[in-house]
């Protein structure tokens, strides 16, 4: 049974740091590329990083949307099927509940809700 549990959400002042986790099991963690999006209320999901598996060819690249680059890094620990997200700089249109996912199987968590405000 595929689950993803994500945790670490909070509510923090702009310019604060969060750092989000998602437990995975279920599914072959270390051969899976791993995403973190964004609900935010009234908006469509959007998505804010990527981190591809560690083989040979892909050595774990990350990616990110232009709004957090610079600010947010993904990560992923293969030891412990936990995806992570450090959060810096935080604003306030980072609020909303994020999600971790896997690109291959159709599973999301109940997320973990993140509030920026002063």
């Amino acid at each position: 049974q595929v689950q993803l549990v994500e945790s670490g959400g909070g509510t923090v002042q702009p310019g604060g740091s969060l750092k989000l986790s998602c437990a995975v099991s279920g599914m072959p963690f270390s051969s899976e590329h791993m995403s973190w999006y964004l609900q935010t209320p009234g908006e469509q999901l959007k998505w804010v990083a990527s981190v591809d598996t560690t083989g040979i060819r892909s050595a774990g690249a990350t990616s990110y949307a232009n709004s957090v680059k610079g600010r947010f890094t993904i990560s992923r620990n293969d030891v412990r099927d936990i995806l992570f997200l450090q959060m810096n700089n935080l604003k306030p249109e980072d609020s909303g509940v994020y999600y971790c996912k896997a690109r291959d199987y159709d599973h999301w968590g109940q997320g973990t809700q993140v509030t920026i405000a002063a």
